[in-house]
């Protein structure tokens, strides 16, 4: 199995995460980053975010894995914005299709839960397989992390 760890991360609570999966998986990590970055600080990206959710814009990304074709598990990480994936991510799944692949959500949130992130995820990758997905509060608890990569069956 060839396994992607894609993932955004503002805050860095999802860099930890994925650094974890790519440890307990072996997979290869990639970092999604937009272009141009966001600001460091938090009111700003407040602003701007709601403000790309709502018109649905999907950033221009610093740069895209070459060889996706070769990966047939996908984990995607990204922090619940207003219910929702950040707009990095969203542009992301838009540029692949992920027909065939499986899936695998990862979510952090400062007390969102879940919300829409896996169905929204689910919609822009038509044709995958969505795996059961992960949400987190904060940083992922590695308990937690570790009984879900069991369930995935990606763990090593």
């Amino acid at each position: 199995m060839s396994i992607l760890i894609a993932y955004y991360s503002w805050s860095g609570n999802i860099r930890k995460a994925a650094e974890a999966i790519q440890k307990k998986t072996g997979g290869i990590l990639f970092e999604i980053i937009p272009e141009p970055p966001y600001t460091s600080s938090y009111n700003a990206v407040v602003n701007q975010a709601k403000e790309e959710i709502r018109k649905g814009f999907k950033p221009a990304l610093v740069s895209l894995p070459r060889d996706m074709v070769n990966y047939d598990t996908i984990f995607i990480g990204s922090p619940n914005w207003w219910s929702t994936l950040a707009p990095p991510v969203s542009a992301f799944l838009g540029a692949f299709d992920f027909s065939g692949k499986t899936v695998i959500p990862f979510i952090s949130h400062g007390g969102g839960g879940l919300a829409n992130c896996a169905s929204d995820m689910a919609v822009q990758c038509p044709g995958s397989k969505t795996a059961k997905p992960f949400a987190f509060y904060g940083e992922a608890n590695e308990a937690e992390l570790d009984s879900w990569l069991a369930e995935t069956g990606a763990a090593r």
